[in-house]
Formats: C-alpha cells, structure tokens, sequence
C-alpha cells in the first residue's frame, strides 16, 4: 500500500484513468471529478483538517462513512438520480485507489445505489422554473406578489410553512439575508439571491396598497384582503402555475426546494453549506450568530446558484 496521498496528483489520475482507460464520456468524467471533490470536501468538514492533505483520511474511510455522505445528500432533498450518478462515481473513485495500491480494501464495494421508482420527487429544470414564471398573468394584481413568492421558494429554498409566516422585519436585502423560523423552532438566517431581493421589493410597493389586517402587518406575502396566505393557497398557486406553463410534472412548492438545493449541488456548491441554507442542522440563534461565517455562506451559495450566475 503507497504511503502517501498526493490528493491534486490523485485526482490527476483518477481523471486520466476515467478517459482512457474507462473511456467515459466526458460529462460523465467531468460529473465523477464533480462528486470526489464533494466527497473529499465532505471528509475535511468532518474531520476538523484544513487544506489539500486533509483527506488522507481516505484510509479510513468505510462504508458507514459513505452511506452517512449518501444520506446527507437525501437529506437536503437531492433526487435519487442525482445520487445514483454520485455513488457511480465513488465508487469507481474508490475502485481505482485500491486498483493502484492506494487502500488495501474497496470501502464502497457494497455501497447501494438509491433505488429509482415513480416515488421520486421532481427536480425542474431552470428553463422550466423560468416557465412558471413567464406563466404569471402580468394584467392580475397578484402577479407580483406571485413572481416573488415563487422567486423566494426557489431562490432561498424556503418550507411552505417559512414562507407563509416570513415577516418583513426579518428580511435585510441591504445585507442579502432573511430570517425564518423553521423546524423545532429554530432560527435560521439564509442568504438571499439578488433575484429574490428584487422580485420582494417591487411587491412591497404593491402591498402597501392592501388593507392589512390587525395583526397581520409584520406578515409579507398576503392576500388580497390582507390576510396572511395558506398552505393551500400556496399549493393552488404553484400548481396552477405549472399547469399553464404546459410542464406536466408531478409540481408543489416543495419541488422548488428541491430544485433550489440540486442546481447547488451538481454546480459545485459546498453539501455543509447547502445544510445549512435549508436548515437540516438543528442551530439555534445564538449559534447561528456566533459559529456561522455569513459571508462565506452567502458567497458559497450565491458564486452556485443559476439565479446569480446569470445575472
């Protein structure tokens, strides 16, 4: 067994070895090199190392490792396509370190390819979120309001529940984050894409025109007689959005979560990172304020998210 790691000289190889000894396609090579590095990003977050040698802990890798790496992905909603495509290239990563000699034995040998079936949630396309967008009826006056609420689901990657009950004093576009309440009640600060920011202005100028209810004024996104809105109405809004942009996906406001946390992972944003936005690890408020790097967040998800790369 090599006594040393070289990860960058490691990677090299794996990369020569998947294009001409494999001869994978080269999306497919691209999408394996894609899928290490998250992996080996993974390991470092872990293990508290900093730099190119902390994954050499690669030796002690085993399979309860990889399976706790699958399901974090299934945790924050990345389809079972995408992680089929992920153990496909771990495995053949880890199959090429024993190959040449770099471990003893194959810790993803018996790693489980997530099972496909009609059970999978749907994951849109940016071109088809765009669609639902262009489906908004410009001349109805909750278009607005619609366009930002469908920006804010996909843009922060909200809950249902999150966004009915966002308040706008927690929202500070001028700092490009939100606060919600998710989960067990915790707090959670997300960072907002310029997008979202946009969309949510405009819409406040057309709420302010709505006869708000008492206790209702701290509440965003409204009604028309200025109620808050439902979980129904919510699914009623997207679904009808869906239909008229003629996708016949299987469509709710989750699918946009969905969406929002795959189009980060498979363009390379941090898996901790993408946890932390959805709010799957349980921090409290002061932890958030006292151990999360907002910057760094908020940089990591925006440099990923198809919202900004376009701008």
């Amino acid at each position: 067994m090599r006594d040393i790691f070289d990860i960058p000289q490691i990677i090299s190889d794996f990369d020569l070895y998947l294009m001409m000894e494999k001869g994978v396609a080269d999306n497919t090579r691209q999408g394996y090199l894609r899928d290490v590095r998250k992996l080996l990003v993974y390991l470092s977050d872990t293990t508290d190392d900093v730099g190119d040698t902390a994954p050499v802990r690669l030796r002690e890798v085993t399979i309860d490792t990889l399976r706790f790496f699958i399901g974090d992905l299934h945790d924050i909603g990345i389809a079972e396509r995408s992680q089929a495509r992920i153990v496909a290239g771990i495995r053949a990563f880890f199959h090429f370190l024993t190959m040449e000699g770099y471990l003893d034995a194959n810790p993803a040998e018996l790693l489980e390819t997530p099972k496909i079936g009609l059970h999978l949630p749907e994951v849109l396309t940016l071109e088809e979120i765009d669609a639902i967008i262009g489906a908004i009826d410009p001349s109805k006056a909750e278009a607005q309001r619609d366009r930002a609420i469908i920006e804010t689901l996909y843009g922060c990657g909200l809950r249902v529940s999150e966004l009915i009950t966002l308040e706008i004093s927690r929202i500070f576009p001028e700092e490009g984050y939100l606060v919600v309440r998710g989960k067990g009640n915790k707090e959670r600060m997300v960072p907002m894409s310029e997008t979202s920011i946009a969309e949510i202005n405009d819409y406040l100028s057309d709420r302010a025109t709505l006869p708000v209810k008492p206790g209702e004024e701290n509440i965003l996104f409204l009604n028309r007689r200025g109620r808050h809105l439902t979980r129904e109405r919510i699914f009623q809004i997207v679904k009808e959005l869906a239909e008229n942009a003629g996708i016949r996906k299987s469509i709710s406001p989750h699918t946009l979560r969905h969406s929002f946390a795959t189009h980060l992972l498979e363009g390379g944003a941090n898996l901790r990172a993408i946890q932390q936005m959805l709010g799957h690890e349980s921090i409290a408020t002061t932890q958030i304020y006292i151990h999360l790097d907002r910057t760094a967040l908020r940089s990591d998800i925006l440099s990923y998210h198809p919202r900004n790369i376009r701008r």
